[in-house]
């Protein structure tokens, strides 16, 4: 078990020469260290004693760098104790507030080479110091670097944000800001004024709860169930997307909970309506799968019409029969000019018409990415073709045509589109696996006022709230965390331990969500739910470590944001000399 801060600042006590913790002191030392550190637990930072600082540190990729930035931490004058935690990017450092500022941390791991951020002390009511709400925003339509450059830096400039970080691999941005100036709905709108898809994941402030309902066969029953959810007490904003099903509902949390939401509109419509909990993470799951096939679609349309065009340039001048057909002369062109115009038509603008939508995007936010290089390049083959058959219709003089480059370049793109989505659906799967070891229900005892059981009922384990008591039956997973009041069993904790061997639970024994029950049935209070639980802190380590960026990767950003610049001076100073070589 790691060692508690109490413990951590102890020993940094009883180290320190100016404590007077020689090697001949008695208890009486010990006494006087420990009136010392609560001291400093009751100083919170003064002068008095010793301060704890939480360091984000960005850029570690190995136990080399995590070593690198705890060498740099720990040559600092007035750095008591440093240790980097490389799966949390994180370090936890002990100073003395009088010779060390939070810039003097900063700049000793940025000296290093890797970026710091001072992570403020959270406060009681789980909202970041100063207020600041941590959010998490699907964002759709980035295609690469540049993309994730532009939306960083839309947010970043937003009015009330402290910190944004995007991440082009699972297409989600993590966002602090200050809800008395910014909202979540602030955000996502501005996102989307950049031409973006943005929704809200989920939010430190748990307000939000999107649902699953099934029931609804009429407009009748769709403007029942708004009739319920209009009367409820505590709810501030809903929506009903009629297609789908969904209903997002918008509450007060001081007012009403989810679960009696859910209860609430159940009862009213005496059981007519069922609701089912959204989880956030299978909802984006299902987007990355909708969004990989509608790619493999695009990708096997622009394959099916490029493979003709192709085939007309290349094999068909070796097949005398087909050849002469294919110069029979209809109008004013060949019949093979037609059939390859109207083939890369449909992929240049059809097909390809998600390009021109991302580079007009990316344009009018004034940068550029791959998107503009693949408009432009496919662009310029295509209404060069065009030009050259209508300018030998007119004059007579034919020039070669290159609509095969057109319509196999946005077919191979298609296909790398396609293999990225893919890859943003693997490195999920971690996620998605993590999440499947969370039950989907729970047994909830029903209690009268005296706290005497008097039932049981199923519920949805999103809905478990802090205080439940819970049935655990055996072969069943532990729904939450909490400590077990009834009951003895043995545990299977290998989903977090790795040891094999059940553990012994008694009363007031401690569990953890998503841990196998094995034996006898307990009865556990919930203690933690939501964002609290053991399990959802290892999900959070994961998230973290894909959204983290490696130096080498903020290089290559950089490169890919003045790539498409450099490539189009290029070709441009290209065509200026040939221009002007002709013109001599």
């Amino acid at each position: 078990m790691a060692p508690s801060l109490k413990d951590l600042q102890l020993t940094q006590v009883s180290k320190t020469p100016a404590f007077g913790a020689g090697a001949g002191d008695d208890g009486g030392d010990d006494l006087e260290d420990v009136r010392l550190l609560d001291s400093y637990e009751n100083s919170e930072g003064v002068e008095q004693g010793m301060r704890r600082i939480q360091v984000r540190v960005t850029g570690m990729t190995c136990a080399a760098c995590s070593n690198s930035v705890e060498g740099a931490l720990q040559s600092v004058n007035g750095v008591l104790r440093a240790s980097v935690a490389l799966l949390q990017n994180r370090a936890d450092v002990v100073v003395d507030p009088r010779l060390v500022k939070d810039e003097d941390i900063t700049n000793a791991v940025e000296d290093a080479g890797f970026e710091a951020e001072v992570i403020p002390e959270p406060s009681t009511n789980g909202v970041k110091q100063h207020g600041t709400l941590s959010g998490q925003f699907s964002i759709g339509g980035m295609t690469c670097a540049a993309c994730v450059n532009s939306v960083e830096g839309i947010l970043k400039g937003l009015p009330g944000v402290k910190r944004a970080v995007v991440a082009l691999a699972t297409s989600l941005g993590e966002v602090e800001y200050d809800p008395t100036v910014i909202s979540k709905d602030d955000i996502v709108n501005a996102i989307e004024d950049a031409g973006f898809e943005a929704s809200l994941v989920q939010s430190s402030e748990q307000d939000k709860i999107i649902l699953g309902v099934t029931g609804i066969f009429s407009e009748i029953d769709a403007q029942l169930l708004e009739a319920i959810i209009s009367n409820l007490k505590g709810v501030r904003h809903f929506r009903l997307d009629r297609i789908s099903r969904e209903l997002e509902i918008l509450f007060d949390p001081e007012v009403v909970n989810s679960r009696s939401l859910v209860d609430g509109i159940e009862g009213a419509s005496n059981g007519k309506f069922k609701l089912q909990v959204a989880n956030p993470y299978t909802r984006m799951t299902c987007k990355d799968v909708d969004e990989a096939s509608n790619m493999f679609r695009l990708f096997i349309s622009s394959l099916v019409l490029s493979v003709p065009v192709f085939l007309i340039r290349v094999v068909c001048p070796h097949i005398p029969l087909l050849y002469s057909l294919l110069l029979w002369r209809c109008g004013p062109f060949e019949m093979g000019d037609w059939l390859k115009w109207a083939l890369v038509s449909v992929v240049q603008f059809v097909i390809g018409k998600r390009f021109y939508i991302a580079a007009a995007r990316a344009l009018r936010n004034g940068s550029t990415n791959m998107d503009v290089l693949v408009a432009l390049g496919t662009s310029a083959s295509y209404f060069y073709s065009v030009c050259a058959l209508l300018y030998g219709a007119v004059t007579g003089f034919w020039s070669p045509t290159y609509f095969e480059t057109s319509a196999m370049l946005i077919t191979f793109v298609l296909l790398g589109k396609y293999l990225e989505c893919l890859a943003k659906g693997k490195t999920s799967d971690a996620i998605k696996k993590l999440i499947e070891l969370a039950p989907a229900t729970a047994l909830l005892l029903v209690k009268d006022k005296g706290g005497r059981c008097v039932g049981e009922r199923e519920i949805d384990a999103l809905l478990i709230q802090p205080g439940d008591t819970l049935k655990v039956l055996p072969g069943a997973k532990v729904p939450a965390d909490g400590m077990a009041v009834w009951g003895s069993s043995y545990v299977n904790e290998s989903m977090v331990t790795g040891e094999a061997i059940p553990v012994s639970k008694e009363v007031n024994s401690l569990v953890i969500g998503g841990t196998i029950n094995l034996h006898g049935a307990l009865h556990i209070q919930v203690t933690k739910v939501g964002s609290d639980t053991v399990l959802h802190q290892i999900i959070n380590l994961v998230e973290t470590a894909q959204m983290s960026k490696a130096p080498i990767q903020k290089f290559a950003d950089f490169v890919a944001s003045i790539f498409v610049p450099t490539v189009v001076a290029l070709s441009m100073l290209t065509f200026l000399g040939w221009y002007v070589a002709g013109a001599c």
